[in-house]
């Protein structure tokens, strides 16, 4: 990996974000990058769509969301989408990026980062509590919500 830059996702970039391949396995807890790019437009005045790039290559997509007025606490300050491709996995880029947003967050005034994801063996749980979430409840659907101090 050389420098790792976030950039806007733009037109140049929503390609090679949309993508971006994971490992098998992974795909069933991930929603297509696609539904998070187009999500970023429907609500432009929260959401935080970025692009993680290494030297001029798209590696990996972060979108988080900002929105102080959020009835549900979690929905405040959080990272809604994180997609990392398979071969730069394990490189640093997914903490490079969650690290930006948790950065973002701190900017904005908030003291707290929210992430919600589904247990299982393929999934981001690991990489969570590895970056520093801890877990704080689930939903009503059994998915894990983590937390970060900031």
């Amino acid at each position: 990996m050389g420098e790792l830059r976030l950039e806007e996702l733009s037109a140049k970039t929503i390609v090679a974000a949309n993508s971006l391949t994971l490992r098998r396995g992974q795909e069933q807890f991930v929603t297509p990058t696609s539904y998070a790019i187009a999500d970023a437009y429907i609500n432009p005045v929260t959401s935080w769509p970025r692009v993680v790039l290494d030297g001029d290559e798209v590696v990996g997509f972060i979108r988080g969301n900002f929105d102080p007025d959020a009835h549900q606490e979690e929905f405040r300050s959080c990272i809604w989408r994180i997609n990392v491709a398979a071969d730069a996995q394990g490189l640093g880029v997914g903490r490079f990026a969650a690290h930006a947003l948790a950065d973002e967050a701190r900017s904005r005034g908030f003291d707290r980062l929210y992430v919600i994801w589904e247990p299982g063996e393929e999934g981001p749980e690991q990489f969570f509590l590895h970056i520093g979430f801890v877990v704080t409840g689930q939903t009503q659907y059994g998915e894990n919500i983590g937390a970060l101090e900031l």
